[in-house]
């Protein structure tokens, strides 16, 4: 893992004078890069990338630029992202605009720069336009993901040993692996049509700061990151016990938090950080966050107007959760009535990362192929995982309780990209007894409203983001459909058109 840098340069101009000395090698080495990258075939994980700022380091800063630029530069991409000076018409056969219950037929939404200027039925194109004609296909707001991990992508070969892995990436995985690899699912996740994340942690230090700040400025395609920078967490972290020498390596992946005064300053540095919501590990190993702990960081990020997503899977750090008034809890495999009407009563969103069983099949094995008592051993489990998601999810919908999309994808399955994969949720969904709808505004108006984001995206509306999809024949009848998006467009830029 590389480490953080120590020349420290904080004249903001004199890094921009340096960044445009070495613009030309960068871009012959970008180039360089961008051949490699998109020739290679091999599996690759991500590790540590340093905070991008203006202000701070300038060789993190010349790296980063690097990097990006390898992905940024290449003609393929620019191609891809390329977008129209004129106005922009869309035309399909229906539309669903995140809210309503019934679709908009015979749809056009026009579009002028980066946002929505009208929407309607049979509407009226503005001579000069460009017009899109989709056919029978459905326009929907762009994909929200709630619970991501660009920056972390672990074998599916052996599920059971995912936390050994992931601590392997830590120790091992260089900077530039990490900061590549977060450009490659962000683009993948970007053309699946998912163009907003979440992405909850396991980025190194900072890496999903830099990554965000990256896609924002145009130097790579990807979807709007909303970044939590390391996960605050009790001693460990995920990590389980490590040797006091081992034990270094925690603070690459997570804020070691303990008690309140702690806790408040860890959520005061990971804003300045550039932190936008608070990841917080409830479950400990051994010891949970406690109540106080968590009260402190709700109370301290709240106070900067910033929400705090807990991850939470057992009956008591849920409960310490919803007490706490978290924004949203991620997973809550095992949590009880009484918590989720509390989750409802406060408005805290459930996050359910849920997989169907053909989901656990491929990532406990990928492309190896068990043995028929792996195989048997492996069934009766993921049937077992399987039943107690869906009957938590139709408990909390039965109460009320808001829900949100997340994936929290990061092990591979055979044959699918990041995008492709973390779209499977949705497939989950819909086997644990979620309509069509419901899923559709879990992962668009809901996931929005979760991230903050409800007056610019989730919706399409007038004077919203341009941020919309369009998927083959209807989702309400189908919702698999959302899994094959023939057109991305992000900002009124048209990412991928297959029509």
């Amino acid at each position: 893992m590389a480490g953080a840098h120590n020349c420290i340069h904080t004249h903001a101009n004199f890094a921009d004078l340096c960044l445009g000395q070495w613009t030309k090698r960068a871009t012959i080495t970008a180039f360089a890069f961008a051949d490699i990258f998109e020739r290679s075939k091999t599996k690759s994980r991500c590790h540590k990338f340093g905070q991008l700022r203006d202000t701070v380091s300038l060789v993190p800063k010349l790296s980063i630029f690097i990097l990006f630029a390898s992905l940024g530069l290449s003609p393929k991409l620019v191609a891809q992202t390329s977008g129209s000076s004129r106005p922009i018409a869309l035309r399909a056969a229906r539309l669903l605009d995140g809210k309503s219950d019934i679709p908009l037929p015979n749809a056009v939404v026009l579009i002028d720069g980066e946002r929505i200027v009208a929407i309607g039925s049979g509407l009226a194109v503005p001579p000069g336009t460009e017009v899109l004609d989709l056919g029978d296909e459905t326009l929907l707001p762009g994909l929200i993901d709630a619970h991501t991990h660009l920056l972390l992508e672990l074998s599916g070969e052996n599920a059971g040993a995912q936390y050994d892995d992931m601590l392997q990436v830590v120790a091992t995985e260089s900077t530039a692996q990490r900061a590549l690899l977060g450009a490659k699912l962000g683009r993948e996740d970007l053309e699946a049509g998912i163009t907003t994340v979440r992405d909850v942690g396991n980025s190194g230090v900072n890496g999903d700061v830099a990554l965000r700040d990256a896609i924002d400025r145009g130097w790579i395609p990807g979807p709007r990151i909303v970044a939590s920078t390391r996960a605050l967490a009790a001693p460990g972290g995920q990590f389980g016990r490590l040797t006091p020498e081992a034990q270094k390596l925690v603070e690459q992946e997570y804020v070691t938090i303990n008690g309140p005064d702690s806790a408040r300053q860890a959520v005061r540095q990971a804003l300045y950080d550039g932190a936008n919501c608070i990841k917080v590990i409830v479950n400990g190993n051994p010891a949970d966050v406690t109540l106080d702990e968590l009260r402190a960081i709700v109370e301290e990020a709240h106070s900067a107007k910033a929400k705090v997503a807990a991850h939470a899977t057992s009956d008591r750090t849920t409960r310490i959760a919803a007490e706490a008034g978290v924004d949203s809890i991620e997973h809550a495999y095992t949590v009880s009535d009484d918590v989720l009407r509390m989750m409802a009563q406060k408005h805290i969103f459930l996050i359910p990362t849920d997989g169907t069983i053909e989901t656990y099949m491929a990532t406990d094995f990928g492309n190896r192929q068990p043995t028929a008592e792996e195989r048997a051993r492996a069934l009766a489990n993921a049937k077992l995982f399987f039943a107690g998601n869906q009957d938590r999810l139709r408990r909390a919908l039965a109460m009320g309780v808001p829900i949100a999309s997340g994936s929290d994808t990061y092990l591979t399955i055979g044959g699918k990209n990041r995008g492709e994969a973390s779209l499977l949720v949705l497939e989950a969904y819909a086997a644990e007894g979620m309509k069509p709808l419901e899923i559709i505004r879990a992962a668009t108006s809901h996931a929005a409203e979760l991230l903050g984001l409800q007056n610019n995206l989730g919706t399409l509306e007038k004077g919203k983001l341009a941020d919309i999809i369009a998927v083959p024949g209807d989702p309400l009848k189908d919702v698999t459909v959302l899994e094959h998006a023939r057109l991305v467009m992000k900002g009124g830029v048209i990412v991928k058109n297959q029509k």
